[in-house]
Order: C-alpha cells, then sequence, then structure tokens
C-alpha cells in the first residue's frame, strides 16, 4: 500500500492507495472517504475472543475493517477520532503500541493484545499493549503533535506515560513515579513515567488524551438527571 498524510500535524487524514485486490485493515469508523471500487467487510479480526480481547483489553474497537481494492485498484481515507497527527511505521518483526494508538495496517501485520505487565499498568495504560508483528506497515494516530526519538544503545529516555504512542521491540522499559517519593510526585503535578532503553524508536504524542478527558469532566457542567 502507498500512504500520503495530508493536513497534519493537527488534523491529519491518511490516504491509503491499494493496488488491483490489495486489501487494507482499519479500526472500525475510521474510515472518511473511498473510491467507488472499494469493497468494505468488517470483521472480529481472528475471531470472537481475540477481538474482544482486542477490544476490552487493549482499546481497540471489537470489530475490524477491511478495504480491498477493485480491478482498477482504489483509495482509502482513514482519520482518528482525536485531532493530531499520523504516521506510518514500517513493521519488519514488531512494534507495540499504546491504547488508542492502532488506525491501520497492511495485510502481512498480524494485530494483537500484549500483556506489557504490572510496570504497564502502573502507567495507567491500562496493562496491555496492541502488538502489530510481521512484515508491512502500520499507520499509528496520536493526539496532537508527533515526535519519534531514535535512541542509540544503552542511550535513555524519560516519557510521560500518557504522551507515549509507540515503541520498536528492541526497546526495553521500566515504569517508576517521576519524582523520587509519592509526595513530590503528587506536587510536581506528574504521575507515573516510562523509561526507554535503546536501541530503537519511541514515537511521542504532544498531547495526553487522558488530561484532555479530566480537563473535560471538570469543566462540563454537572447534571443529575
Amino acid at each position: 500500500m502507498d500512504v500520503e498524510v495530508r493536513h497534519n500535524p493537527s488534523f491529519a487524514v491518511a490516504r491509503v492507495g491499494l493496488a488491483p485486490g490489495e486489501a487494507v485493515r482499519a479500526e472500525s469508523g475510521a474510515m472518511m472517504a473511498m473510491s467507488a471500487d472499494v469493497t468494505i467487510e468488517a470483521k472480529t479480526g481472528g475471531g470472537l475472543l481475540k477481538g474482544l480481547k482486542r477490544s476490552v483489553l487493549g482499546g481497540a474497537s471489537l470489530f475490524v475493517t477491511r478495504f480491498t481494492a477493485g480491478g482498477s485498484g482504489g483509495w482509502v481515507d482513514l482519520a482518528a477520532c482525536l485531532p493530531g497527527d499520523v504516521t506510518t511505521i514500517d513493521v519488519d518483526g514488531a512494534v507495540n503500541l499504546t491504547r488508542g494508538g492502532w488506525l491501520s495496517s497492511s495485510d502481512g501485520v498480524e494485530i494483537d493484545t500484549k500483556w506489557g505487565g504490572f510496570k504497564n499498568l502502573i502507567g495507567s495504560e491500562g496493562g496491555f499493549l496492541i502488538r502489530a508483528e510481521g512484515t508491512g506497515q502500520v499507520l499509528a494516530s496520536c493526539y496532537g503533535a508527533l515526535d519519534r526519538v531514535m535512541l542509540g544503545p544503552g542511550e535513555r529516555i524519560v516519557v510521560d506515560s500518557g504522551h507515549v504512542v509507540a515503541f520498536g521491540d528492541s526497546i526495553s522499559y521500566t515504569t517508576r513515579t517521576v519524582t523520587r517519593g509519592l509526595v513530590q510526585t503528587l506536587k510536581s503535578g506528574e504521575g507515573f513515567v516510562f523509561e526507554f532503553t535503546g536501541p530503537g524508536p519511541v514515537w511521542i504524542q504532544s498531547r495526553n488524551p487522558t488530561e484532555f478527558v479530566a480537563w473535560l469532566t471538570n469543566e462540563l457542567p454537572f447534571s443529575e438527571d
């Protein structure tokens, strides 16, 4: 598939160009527009149990939409629900995405849910990651703009848990409070952070969806009805 991203970084739309008979899988509801000769099929993606696991534990939709181009090829425009950027990640092995990061992937990439360990649960990412495994391309979406940081062997970076979008499978990581001691952490206004160690890439979003939801909840009028 051939991907062209436009309107980024604030309101990105990814146009996925497909060769005749080529297919792409996307998050349910991500389609904005498509050429007339593209057919759509919605499936749970690996069966009902796998779809439920991906939906409940990984934060993705229960159903995955498969778009297949007709005899003359075609295209599909995909967009995420939150305003922000979209990036193409080349996968040759595996890449890990946090909740809500997966938008689409080519047919050679399988999407599953991976237990990230209690360290990931503490990091407020729900304990589970979306694991994209195989050979092909993944479209990852984010809230806000996107940074890609390439870490060298042994190089480390600290990222707030709510700003992590994805990281390569060669990356190792731990989770900790941003400061030493709970009191200092609360005073700082920060929560838990990921400490990544290279080699490999880390994708970071400039806005935190969890903080945005908390702000909206605080600003919206309360109703007892």
